[in-house]
């Protein structure tokens, strides 16, 4: 179910009549909560939100983005605790055992050894019906589980034993010996166990007649689950447990700074903090690795990433609505940045990703801007009828060949003169249709150096945007960057530059790099109803701003609109 990570479509705080509803629907759907049990998981101070998704899934999480509980579809009877949850209050699901089950219910699933729940799901069978079956069959339907995109989505995510590893868990190593592990595993059900090694093993229907056959878990991804503590795995584990704050405070600014070489981009930019730490900073940590921010110095996502911007590694800002930190540019040029060495496996598998600081430079001057264009409804039958795909975007040479190519396949150019192209019904109404006034005669040819600029003005436009690695491509024409000087108190002068983005070019950087490079201060403000921000230089620099522009971005001229608004007339 949580496959995949989905922004909420809206997110709201539980008032106090709708906690105490949340709270009786959690003892109702499990008998086995007790009032302390409720006051655990909900706490009585402890800020309550409700996150509603696409797929109409409630998700209510505690103060500071931890999920608790997760409704399937939204009308409370098929709420699920989180794995989170059930680390909080073990015993308020029972684990995997199929005796006295009915179809539907809500069971949790253990590894042999490890009392902690790593998935959670609903019985896909009653016993009896197991028992009718021969135990074959599914038993267990997945709804979420152990480093899903639901358990990634918590800001401060943890795990509750060294055995839970980044693609492994395993037993607790904190149980003493052996002896432990075995007599807590023999104490379980047989049935149990048995689920557990058909988790582990997938085992044949051959082996057992008590065994469940086909792979319980299927929605488990590439988790694996082993039975065994391999001794490797074992020191793993410990030195999780033996790093210093020290060493988990520099462990996080290497994967951070990893994820800034291989796989954040500028084009990425702005982020919420918690989508910057699960899809770029843990990808980026040590196989084998537990990378758990409250064991650092910093205890807090917001806190790091505050920490962060203070050094000016990057720039951020809190979003006051979604209560995160919002990451808003790198800086590439600082020396943390530029001093790190990533590593190489890692720079090999994101080769094109990877932003090298030393070709900053030659990235500013490989600008490239291509007006391209989409088929409309009124040009479609024409490339319908030579083959070519109105889904595609095409460049204007690309466009002209596609109408030139129908006008050679039905042979429409006038024998007496070879430069005038005659129209037939379907290129008539594909260049003219709706464009000329009504009771005007429709033209019955055009002149071949105005039939494609005509064709192409009734496609849709684009632009794509390419700097070095990065490209994006936006509907409609691409608007010009904007420079601006003003008269601010007494006879100061500003100068306002904006548009950057549409240029792939972040503003904090620019007004850092027009700071050193003018010797003036700088500053970004976001603009009012606007998307985008806006760079201030003191002075009037208009002029020299421009062609810094040309020169070092490779933004075209015809891209640059000037405005001196102190200019005497």
């Amino acid at each position: 179910m949580f496959k995949k990570s989905v922004e909420a479509k809206a997110q709201q705080r539980l008032s106090g009549a709708d906690r105490k509803k949340l709270k009786r629907t959690i003892k109702e759907r499990f008998p086995a909560a007790s009032d302390s049990d409720l006051d655990t998981l909900i706490p009585p101070k402890v800020e309550v939100t409700v996150s509603k998704h696409p797929n109409r899934v409630l998700i209510y999480s505690l103060e500071g983005g931890l999920p608790i509980f997760f409704d399937v579809d939204s009308r409370g009877t098929t709420i699920f605790p989180t794995v989170y949850a059930l680390w909080k209050v073990p015993h308020l699901l029972p684990s995997f055992i199929l005796k006295g089950g009915r179809a539907g219910q809500p069971w949790a699933v253990k590894v042999p050894g490890n009392p902690a729940p790593i998935a959670v799901g609903s019985t896909c069978m009653s016993s009896s019906e197991a028992l009718k079956a021969g135990l074959r069959g599914k038993a267990l339907k997945i709804s979420h589980h152990y480093r899903d995109a639901l358990w990634e989505s918590a800001e401060g995510r943890y795990v509750p034993n060294a055995g839970f590893l980044e693609d492994v868990v395993f037993e607790d190593p904190s149980l003493s010996t052996t002896d432990a592990i075995s007599d807590h595993v023999n104490n379980a059900d047989n049935q149990e166990l048995e689920v557990a090694n058909a988790i582990i093993d997938d085992l044949d229907d051959s082996s057992s007649n008590t065994k469940i056959s086909q792979q319980v878990i299927t929605d488990l991804d590439n988790l694996k689950v082993t039975e065994n503590v391999e001794s490797d795995k074992g020191t793993a584990a410990e030195d999780q447990n033996t790093l210093s704050v020290e060493d988990v405070d520099a462990l996080l600014d290497k994967c951070l700074l990893q994820a800034f070489y291989t796989t954040m981009k500028d084009k990425d930019l702005p982020i919420a903090g918690s989508t910057l730490w699960a899809n770029h900073v843990l990808p980026c940590r040590p196989s084998g690795t537990v990378l758990d921010i409250k064991k650092s110095s910093h205890k807090k996502l917001s806190k790091w990433l505050q920490s962060k911007s203070t050094e000016g590694l990057i720039s951020s800002k809190e979003d006051k609505h979604k209560k995160e930190v919002m990451v808003l540019s790198i800086n590439r040029k600082h020396p943390v940045y530029t001093s790190f060495k990533p590593e190489k496996q890692q720079v090999e598998k994101t080769e094109q990703t990877v932003d090298h600081p030393s070709n900053e430079t030659d990235l500013n001057t490989t600008m490239e801007v291509i007006e391209i264009y989409k088929p409309s409804v009124h040009v479609n039958p024409i490339f319908t009828s030579v083959g070519a795909d109105t889904r595609q975007l095409y460049t204007a040479s690309e466009a002209s060949e596609v109408v030139f190519a129908y006008v050679e396949k039905e042979n429409l150019v006038k024998p007496t003169n070879k430069s005038i192209v005659v129209l037939d019904a379907i290129l008539c109404d594909a260049l003219f249709k709706g464009a000329i006034k009504k009771g005007s005669t429709y033209p019955s040819e055009i002149h071949k150096k105005d039939l494609a600029p005509t064709f192409i003005n009734r496609m849709q436009a684009h632009h794509q945007v390419t700097r070095g690695k990065e490209s994006v491509v936006r509907k409609g024409g691409l608007k010009a960057m904007q420079i601006m000087t003003e008269r601010r108190q007494g006879n100061k002068k500003v100068t306002k530059l904006s548009g950057m983005e549409s240029f792939l070019i972040d503003a904090e950087p620019l007004a850092s790099e027009l700071q050193k490079k003018f010797a003036c201060s700088t500053s970004v403000t976001e603009m009012p109803g606007k998307k985008g921000y806006e760079v201030l230089v003191q002075g009037g620099v208009i002029d020299v701003l421009a062609r810094y522009l040309v020169e070092q971005y490779g933004i075209p001229k015809k891209y640059i609109e000037v405005l001196d608004k102190t200019a005497r007339k």
